[in-house]
C-alpha cells in the first residue's frame, strides 16, 4: 500500500464548522450515502460542527449531525417519470429542466443540484452564515464550483472518475440504440470535467483513483490528495457464534451494471456448480427484471442456486458476510473497493479481481486474480472452498487489515489536515 497523502498526526485540534454536500445520499446502496454517514460522523467525533446538505434520497446521519435538506424532483425512484411532474414543478427552471432532462433519458441531478446549492449559499450569505469549509462529494456541478469562485474554501472529494462506468458500459452494449443511450445519461460527464479541471483542491480514495482522475480530467497529481474510506469495524465484525457454511459463497454489486463484473462472476459460479454440487451463492443486490443478469442466470442454469437479497440491515449483512466460506469480487473497476472491505472487516476469505484499486484494499489478505475473467475467478474459488486452513488464515489478515489501515477516525484526522492547507 502506497503512503498517505497526508499524515494522521498532521492534523490540528481546532474545530471546524463543515458543510458536506451530496447530491444523492442512498444510506444504505451505493458509496455516496455511505461516505458521507461516516466521514460526518467521524468529523463529529474529532469536534468539528457537520452540517450535511443533500439532494433525495437524504442519508442516515450520526444525531450530532445536522441535515440539511434541498429537494429535488427524485425522479430517479419515481414509478413513471411523465406524470411525476407536479404544477408548482413548472414554475422553476431547475425542477422543469430536470423533469425534461430524465425524460429524455439523461441524469439531470448533479447540475440541478448545483443550481439549488447556489440558492441556499445566497440565502446564507444574507443571513451572514459561514462555513470554514465546504466539501462536496463528487457532485462537480457548475453551482460547486460557483462557491469556490466566489471564495469559498472548496474541496471536492471525487471517487473515481464516472468516465470508467460509462467507457465499461458502453464496451457491453449490445447495439448502437444501447450505446446512444448510454452516451445520453452519461452527458452530465462534460460539466463534470469542466469543472474538475478548474477545482484547486481534489481528494480522492485511491492512489489508482488518482491516477485515474488525473488522466481523465486532465489535472495535475499535485492537485489530489489520497484520503482511504474506512469501514464500520463495529457493524462489520467477525461473529465466531455463526458457523460458516462451507459451500456458501457471497456478493455484493449492482447486479445488471457492467462494471461491477456478475457477467462474468455468474459464468465462473456455473463452472464451480458442475465441481461442488452443494455450491450456493447469495447475491446483495437486485437484478432487473428480464434483465442480463437474469437472462445470463437462465442461460446457465443457476437460477435455484442463487439467492438475491436487498434492502437489508447491517446486523443482517454481517451475518451472511460471517456465514460464507468465501466473499467474491468480481469488479471490473472499482475506485476503492467498499464491499470487499466490508467482508475483511466480518473476517470473511476474499477472491478478488484486479479492477482499479481493489489490490490496494485487498493486499496480501485475499486472492487477486485478473479482471474480466471468468476462469481466473472459478479458479481461486475453487482453491479457497478445498482449503479450510486457508480460508480461516486469509479472515484473520483481512481483519488485521482494515483495523491497520482503514478506520474512520484515520479518514476524518488526515481530512481535517487538508481542510486546515485550504483554509491557510
Amino acid at each position: 500500500m502506497s503512503e498517505l497523502a497526508l499524515r494522521s498526526d498532521e492534523a490540528p485540534n481546532s474545530p471546524m464548522r463543515i458543510a458536506l454536500l451530496g447530491y444523492r445520499s442512498n444510506p444504505f446502496s451505493g458509496g455516496q450515502g455511505i461516505y458521507l454517514k461516516y466521514m460526518s460522523s467521524a468529523l463529529a467525533e474529532a469536534g468539528h460542527e457537520v452540517d450535511v446538505i443533500s439532494g433525495e434520497p437524504y442519508p442516515d446521519l450520526d444525531p450530532r449531525v445536522r441535515l440539511v435538506k434541498l429537494p429535488g424532483l427524485n425522479l430517479y425512484e419515481a414509478n413513471n417519470h411523465v406524470t411525476a411532474l407536479r404544477p408548482r414543478h413548472l414554475r422553476s427552471m431547475t425542477d422543469t429542466f430536470e423533469w425534461l432532462s430524465m425524460l429524455t433519458g439523461g441524469f439531470p441531478e448533479p447540475y440541478t443540484f448545483g443550481r439549488r446549492l447556489q440558492r441556499h449559499f445566497q440565502a446564507l450569505q444574507r443571513s451572514g452564515t459561514r462555513y470554514d469549509i465546504v466539501h462536496d462529494n463528487q457532485s462537480l456541478s457548475y453551482g460547486a464550483l460557483a462557491l469556490q469562485q466566489q471564495g469559498l474554501p472548496l474541496v471536492t472529494t471525487i471517487h473515481h472518475p464516472i468516465t470508467w462506468d460509462r467507457d465499461i458500459a458502453l464496451t457491453h452494449a449490445e447495439n448502437w440504440q444501447e450505446r446512444l443511450l448510454i452516451r445520453r445519461w452519461h452527458n452530465f460527464l462534460n460539466m463534470q470535467t469542466r469543472v474538475a479541471r478548474r477545482l484547486q483542491w481534489v481528494v480522492t480514495v485511491s492512489e489508482r483513483s488518482r491516477q485515474d482522475i488525473c488522466a481523465a480530467f486532465d489535472i495535475s497529481p499535485k492537485q489530489v490528495h489520497v484520503v482511504y474510506n474506512g469501514v464500520d469495524t463495529q457493524a462489520f465484525r467477525p461473529e465466531p457464534d455463526i458457523a460458516r457454511n462451507p459451500w456458501q459463497l457471497i456478493t455484493t454489486a449492482s447486479a445488471d451494471q457492467p462494471l461491477k463484473g456478475t457477467q462474468h462472476l455468474i459464468p465462473a459460479f456455473s463452472q464451480l456448480c458442475r465441481q461442488f454440487p452443494k455450491l450456493r451463492l447469495t447475491f446483495i443486490g437486485q437484478p432487473k427484471p428480464g434483465g442480463p443478469t437474469e437472462r445470463l442466470i437462465d442461460q446457465l442454469g443457476v437460477r435455484e442456486r442463487i439467492v438475491f437479497m436487498h434492502g437489508i440491515s447491517a446486523d443482517e449483512m454481517r451475518a451472511l458476510y460471517a456465514g460464507s466460506a468465501v466473499a467474491v469480487i468480481p469488479s471490473e473497476y472499482e475506485g476503492f473497493g467498499l464491499p470487499a472491505a466490508e467482508a475483511m472487516a466480518c473476517g470473511t476469505p476474499v477472491v478478488s479481481t484486479d479492477g482499479g484499486a481493489l489490490p490496494e484494499v485487498v493486499g496480501e489478505a485475499g486472492l487477486v486474480v485478473p479482471a474480466g475473467s471468468p476462469n481466473a475467478l472459478a479458479s481461486a474459488i475453487g482453491e479457497l472452498l478445498q482449503d479450510p486452513a486457508r480460508r480461516a488464515e486469509l479472515g484473520r489478515r483481512g481483519r488485521g487489515r482494515i483495523e491497520k489501515n482503514f478506520s474512520w477516525s484515520q479518514a476524518a484526522s488526515q481530512m481535517t489536515a487538508l481542510y486546515q492547507q485550504v483554509r491557510t
